[in-house]
């Protein structure tokens, strides 16, 4: 395939591709031009995408089912299928596409910065580690497996590889080549990563059902939730008894967290750089802003001093959580530990949505502009928080029906409903205080204040000594210009201006704090449903009122969700943080 312009990019006339030589940040000159990306190659690939999608639903979820005859290895070897052509694109995208000339005519500024490319790599690191876990787990027993058990995860392996490295540095790319068959790897990249968070969700919501089948779950429970690959048909020729084996298996259960937050990360990034393909950016309004994150610089650290408090208080009841709650058979135990569960997150979510309520109070007075310029990123986050917190949301007012409508009801009862009812707040009022951040313009400095000083300031590595030399000692003001005529300039302005101090103000300086104690806060509120603290499968209202099937349904359905949030909420927030 040559590196030419094609498919529908076949109507820009020669002369403009001239004229992007010559003027790069020059968008095209007319409407359609600019248009015209977006149409027929896009749909078919939102096509490619959408079946592709159902395809790998269909057989995840059939998984579930005992009586469908869909066994694990027909989802591993769609998933691994599906990661080979991804593979093979993306080494397609850096050897061919990327290196094409005029391939990469501009970037997009705002897609993939920094702090979200780390926490990709960071995640990434954990699904290596697990990938490990499992190729172990699975070479315990491989004479009773099917092959395709063990080459699944070695393939997974290859493929965070591969895929972080390319989303690491073509992120922010806005590429004007092989525009269709960009766009259909990209959603087929998409869809991959979705596929295998599906996957990695069953399985998780399985070895929950598993772990509680021992104690206080029934079988017919255990038969509804159960995923391919833990069928009771294989259990027993599959035996794990070795200690290295139940290490291993525990092992990857344990991460499977960060491969579904890893899948998650993947597939916004991938979806931003979808939406560039084809695009023009013009740089006299997409404005770039380079921020500096200075975490310990102006800032009192009340912010991160309280949410460190509440960052370790709840990892100590996340341990005496998992302690009582599965290694106790006593439902005094249990109720102690609920008690305990609810009281922290009341604390915490009682915290966090009065600070949203500050800070959105703050931007009142905030006399920074709106940016309302196009940023797929942004336009992104704010569908992605929304969306994410309607899974919480959902389980909260099924909570909420269940408290009110059943009876008796007792002090657990009182706590589950306050807390249900305080999660709906501070999802509302954090995503409020998150996208009012997130459309902000970055600050300009309190002490520009006219065109004369944003002149001075524009002067960033000056030597005041040597600007001292050049300053006549008579006090004498400096000569105007008379090509430009402006006004004179006295020499102790000139060094009171270069000089003076970068004030930042209150304001400022409280939407940090309130970032900061926000974004631990929601770090703690991840890792405790993420690794296994969830009362929904724990108290006992929710369960005898919907059922022993629906209700288990509704939390495995909407809890994935509610995780995620948290986790990009973390993301916003370092945003806010840094713009702030």
């Amino acid at each position: 395939m040559g590196c030419g312009h094609k498919d529908d990019k076949a109507s820009l006339a020669s002369s403009q591709i001239v004229s992007f030589s010559h003027q790069p940040h020059q968008p095209p000159s007319t409407p359609a031009s600019k248009e015209v990306w977006k149409k027929g190659g896009r749909m078919f690939s939102i096509l490619l995408a959408v079946h592709l999608a159902l395809l790998a639903c269909t057989l995840v979820s059939s998984g579930a089912f005992e009586k469908i005859a869909v066994h694990d290895y027909d989802v591993f070897f769609l998933l691994t299928v599906m990661m080979l052509m991804v593979i093979i694109w993306i080494i397609f995208y850096l050897v061919g596409t990327s290196r094409c000339p005029d391939a990469i005519l501009c970037k997009d500024s705002h897609a993939g910065p920094v702090w979200l490319r780390g926490g990709l790599i960071l995640f990434a690191i954990f699904s290596l580690v697990m990938d490990v876990f499992k190729i172990g787990y699975y070479s315990s027993f491989y004479s009773c497996l099917s092959a395709i058990k063990i080459i699944y995860p070695i393939v997974q392996a290859i493929f965070v590889v591969v895929q972080t490295y390319f989303l690491w540095i073509s992120a922010k790319d806005c590429v004007h080549v092989h525009l269709n068959v960009t766009r259909c790897g990209l959603m087929l990249t998409l869809t991959t990563n979705l596929a295998v968070w599906m996957s990695a969700v069953t399985d998780e919501s399985v070895h929950k059902a598993h772990s509680k089948l021992k104690k206080n779950v029934t079988d017919e429970i255990f038969r509804w939730l159960l995923k391919a690959g833990m069928r009771s048909s294989s259990a027993e020729e599959c035996n794990c008894n070795s200690q290295i084996c139940q290490i291993f298996k525990n092992g990857y259960f344990w991460l499977y967290p960060f491969n579904i937050e890893y899948s998650l990360f993947a597939s916004a990034m991938v979806y931003v750089m979808w939406k560039n393909v084809g695009r023009f950016i013009d740089h006299h309004s997409h404005h770039i802003h380079h921020l500096k994150f200075r975490l310990f610089r102006r800032t009192f650290f009340v912010g991160i001093v309280l949410g460190l408090i509440i960052l370790v208080s709840g990892l100590g009841v996340l341990i005496l959580y998992e302690v009582q709650v599965n290694s106790s058979a006593e439902s005094s135990k249990k109720s102690q530990a609920l008690t305990m569960y609810y009281i922290f997150n009341i604390v915490c979510l009682g915290l966090m949505s009065l600070v949203c309520i500050g800070g959105s109070v703050i931007y009142r007075f905030d006399k920074r502009d709106m940016d309302r310029h196009k940023n797929p990123t942004r336009t992104l986050d704010v569908a992605l928080l929304m969306g994410a917190a309607l899974g919480q949301y959902a389980i909260s007012y099924y909570s909420i029906v269940a408290i009110v409508a059943s009876t008796p009801r007792d002090a657990i009862s009182a706590l589950n409903l306050t807390y249900a009812l305080l999660m709906i707040a501070q999802h509302t009022f954090q995503n409020i205080f998150i996208i009012e951040g997130l459309h902000r313009q970055p600050p300009k400095e309190d002490h520009k204040h006219d065109s004369h000083q944003k002149d001075l300031y524009g002067l960033t590595f000056v030597n005041i000594n040597a600007v001292s030399l050049r300053v006549p000692d008579s006090g004498s003001t400096l000569a105007p210009s008379t090509a430009s005529g402006t006004e004179a300039i006295h020499p102790s302005d000139l060094v009171r201006s270069l000089t003076a101090p970068k004030k930042m103000n209150w304001r400022r300086k409280f939407l940090r704090e309130i970032s900061m104690f926000l974004l631990l806060s929601n770090i703690i509120l991840w890792i405790m449903p993420a690794f296994g603290a969830r009362p929904q499968f724990d108290n006992d209202t929710e369960l005898n009122f919907y059922g022993d099937s629906m209700w288990p349904a509704i939390v495995d359905i909407c809890l994935p969700f509610g995780i995620f949030y948290r986790m990009h909420a973390v993301a916003s927030l370092l945003e806010v943080y840094i713009m702030s």
